[in-house]
């Protein structure tokens, strides 16, 4: 059985590892097939791809753009892109302008809490400085002793309703899909368990999703609870979407590891079956 991880982070955004450090890391636990997913960026894909073809390991180019949608940010992983795409390359330059916005805003609402420095602290995390997020301001927050661990300050900061959380308007489904299948990807909705959307609303997700050409959506994912499997992967054969899986890993000690998830379950339809570059791990002793 292949180990396939479709969703992880380098520093290009919100990781703490380096491209090639990041296959290095899936390559020695096991992965066959990886795909690079940065925020909004996909400036780590061509060294990741070194890194892939020297280690035997298969690289699938990708990206996670940033969305607004009912309210809320929602995440939609691209597979299988092509990162030199002038228009899916457009379209992710103006989210990283609003990045920078964002980030500003965030260090001012901290500031206004009592916690102050916390962009510049936040700006010093980041590897790429086009990309400072929460992730960054969640790991200066903890190394100033403000919270115990990621997990706690997320709980009382960075989120909506504590301070660090500003509102800010993404771009639209319709874009990201759109860039996705103009760079020859897959569109697929990321850790849909994360979003405080009810049964209802989910359900609008995923039809206005589907509309747009989107084909696919996370059933195992570092974030999901193994209790929500079964829902999504329901979801999934519901909305006739294909399944997906990987850890959306950041960091070492930061939640799941590269390639340590669950199969998906028997009965999903894989969004990689098909997938012609994973046809070189399909050996009988792989298979």
């Amino acid at each position: 059985m292949l180990n396939i991880d479709l969703h992880c982070h380098s520093n290009v955004s919100d990781g703490v590892l380096s491209p090639a450090d990041v296959v290095a890391r899936a390559a020695a636990n096991g992965v066959h097939a990886l795909a690079l997913t940065d925020h909004d960026d996909v400036a780590g894909i061509a060294a990741a791809r070194t890194a892939a073809d020297a280690s035997g390991l298969t690289l699938i180019p990708g990206v996670e753009i940033s969305v607004s949608w009912g309210g809320q940010t929602v995440h939609i992983v691209g597979l299988r892109i092509d990162p030199l795409n002038p228009e899916l390359a457009a379209g992710l330059a103006d989210i990283r302008l609003g990045r920078i916005a964002r980030a500003r805003r965030m260090g001012d609402d901290l500031a206004r809490a009592g916690i102050t420095g916390a962009y510049e602290g936040a700006f010093d995390y980041a590897v790429n400085k086009e990309m400072v997020g929460r992730t960054h301001f969640a790991r200066w927050l903890v190394a100033q002793g403000h919270t115990a661990d990621m997990r706690s300050t997320f709980r009382r900061y960075l989120t909506r309703g504590n301070p660090g959380y500003v509102e800010h308007e993404w771009t639209t489904l319709e874009n990201a899909v759109g860039w996705i299948r103009a760079s020859g990807g897959t569109a697929v909705i990321a850790h849909p368990g994360r979003y405080a959307f009810n049964a209802r609303q989910l359900h609008l997700l995923l039809d206005a999703f589907r509309a747009l050409g989107g084909e696919g959506i996370e059933v195992i994912t570092g974030s999901h609870h193994p209790s929500e499997y079964g829902k999504f992967a329901d979801l999934a054969r519901a909305f006739d979407l294909k399944a997906s899986r990987g850890a959306d890993f950041h960091a070492p000690g930061e939640g799941v590891d590269i390639g340590c998830l669950p199969a998906l379950p028997h009965y999903c339809r894989p969004v990689w079956q098909g997938w012609p570059e994973l046809a070189a791990h399909l050996s009988p002793s792989l298979s």
